[in-house]
C-alpha cells in the first residue's frame, strides 16, 4: 500500500516517549501512516542502550518515524519543540506526573495554543489514589492480578511480553483515534489518557467476570479447570511437546476416530464435553500414555490433517523462519541502528489486503533534525548556532 494511501497520511505526531508504551502508540499511528516525530533528549532514548530483555524495544516500537536530538532544558530547545508541536496533530507522552507540566508542554498549556490539539497521556494509573505510585509492566502485573492467573499457586509469574506496555500504548493510539474522529465533528482537541494499571485490569476482568457468575475465584491458569476436557501440552515421543485440544464434541468423534479410540467414544462417562471434562483426572494420564507412542510431528500431522486444533511449541527466535509468516509478509525486511539487516514482525491486521509496512527503519539518532529544523524555519546559520550551543546534536 503506497504511502498516501494509508489512512493516516497527512497526521503529524510529536512523541516525547521512552520506553516502551509511549513509542507503541506512536509505533500504531506511524504504521498506519502518520508522520511520528520522535523527540529524543541528546544522549537518546535509553532503551538505545538496554541489554538483555530490553534490547528488542527500540528498533521494534521505532520504526517509521523520524528522530530529532534536542535539550528540552533549555529556553532554545524548548522554543524548538513549540515550534513542532504547532505543527503536530497529535502530541504524545510517557514521562513522570509533573515533568510535562515543568516544561510548559503539558495539554493544559498546549491546548491553549492550538484547541485543536489532540494529546496523549501514558501513565501508570488513571487519576486516582494510587496515581502518585511508580508503576513498571510487571508492579501492575503483580498488583493486578495478571501475575496471580500466570504462575501457579504461590508462585506469581509475569507474562512473558510487555503485554501492559505495549497494550497499554495501543489503547492510547486508539484513544487518539477517536479524538481525530471527534475532531472532524467539534473543529477541537482533547486529552486521552491510557495507563498500565487499568490495561491489566481489563485483562484480567474476564477472570472478574468469572467470579461475578460462579462465585468461585478463578484459579491460576497451571491449575485452573478447563472449559474443555483436552486441551493441554503433552510430552510426547523423544521427548517433543506439543499442545493438543479438543474442544467439541464432533471434534472429540474426530478425534477418537483417527486414533482407534473406539472405546472412548463408546464411553457413557464420555458422551459431553462436560463429561470429558468431569473426567479429566483419569481421562487424560490415559490419553497421555497412548498418545506418548506418538512423535510431536505425526501429531501435529493427524491433527492438521483432520482439523483438529493444535500448536507445535515454538520459541520466539524460531518465528524468523515461519512459513506462514514468511508466505503472507507479515515479516518485514528492516535495517537495524547497527547497519545489520533483518525482519521484524508487523501489526496484525490487513488494509485492503495489505498489511502495513515498514517505510523507513528506525531511526539514528537525531537523524531529521536538521531537515525538521528546516522545515520549522530555522536557517542553516541557526540550526548550526544551536549544535554549536549543544542545544541539538
Amino acid at each position: 500500500m503506497s504511502p498516501e494511501h494509508l489512512p493516516y497520511a497527512g497526521i503529524r505526531v510529536v512523541e516525547f516517549t521512552h520506553m516502551v508504551m509511549g513509542p507503541t502508540c506512536g509505533m500504531v499511528l506511524a504504521d498506519l501512516g502518520a508522520e511520528v516525530i520522535k523527540v529524543e533528549p541528546l544522549a537518546g532514548d535509553n532503551t538505545r542502550r538496554l541489554l538483555g530483555a530490553g534490547a528488542g524495544f527500540f528498533p521494534l516500537f521505532n520504526r517509521n518515524k523520524k528522530s530529532i536530538a534536542l535539550d528540552l532544558h533549555t529556553p532554545r530547545g524548548l522554543e524548538v519543540a513549540l515550534r513542532l508541536v504547532a505543527s503536530a496533530d497529535i502530541v504524545s507522552e510517557n514521562f513522570r506526573d509533573g515533568t510535562m507540566s515543568r516544561l510548559g508542554l503539558d495539554y493544559e498549556t498546549l491546548s491553549k495554543r492550538d484547541e485543536r490539539l489532540i494529546y496523549v497521556s501514558h501513565k501508570g494509573f488513571l487519576p486516582g489514589p494510587y496515581d502518585h505510585r511508580t508503576a513498571l509492566d510487571e508492579v501492575v502485573q503483580m498488583m493486578g492480578g495478571l501475575a496471580y492467573m500466570t504462575g501457579r499457586e504461590g508462585d506469581p509469574l509475569r507474562a512473558g511480553s510487555s503485554v501492559n506496555d505495549i497494550m497499554g500504548g495501543m489503547f492510547g493510539a486508539i484513544g487518539a483515534m477517536a479524538a481525530l474522529a471527534r475532531r472532524t465533528v467539534t473543529g477541537k482537541g482533547q486529552e486521552v489518557q491510557s495507563a498500565l494499571y487499568e490495561n491489566n485490569v481489563f485483562l484480567v476482568a474476564q477472570h472478574m467476570m468469572q467470579f461475578a457468575m460462579t462465585g468461585e475465584p478463578a484459579a491460576p491458569m497451571p491449575s485452573r479447570i478447563s472449559a474443555w476436557a483436552v486441551y493441554d501440552v503433552f510430552t510426547v515421543k523423544g521427548g517433543g511437546q506439543v499442545f493438543l485440544a479438543v474442544v467439541s464434541d464432533s471434534q472429540w468423534a474426530t478425534f477418537c476416530g483417527v486414533f482407534g479410540f473406539n472405546a472412548l467414544q463408546a464411553d457413557p462417562r464420555l458422551v459431553t464435553n462436560n463429561d470429558r471434562v468431569r473426567a479429566r483426572d483419569w481421562l487424560m494420564p490415559l490419553l497421555r500414555s497412548r498418545l506418548a507412542a506418538f512423535s510431536a510431528a505425526e501429531l501435529s500431522k493427524a491433527f492438521e490433517e483432520n482439523g483438529l486444533p493444535f500448536a507445535p511449541i515454538t520459541r520466539p527466535e524460531e518465528l524468523f523462519d515461519d512459513p506462514h509468516l514468511l508466505a503472507t509478509g507479515g515479516l518485514a525486511p528492516m535495517q537495524l541502528p547497527d547497519g545489520r539487516a533483518t525482519r521484524v514482525p508487523l501489526m496484525p491486521i490487513t488494509l485492503q489486503g495489505e498489511r502495513p509496512g515498514v517505510r523507513s527503519d528506525p531511526p539514528l539518532l537525531g537523524e531529521h533534525t536538521d531537515a525538521l529544523l528546516a522545515e520549522a524555519g530555522y536557517s542553516p546559520a541557526q540550526v548550526e548556532a544551536l549544535r554549536h550551543d549543544k542545544v541539538i546534536l
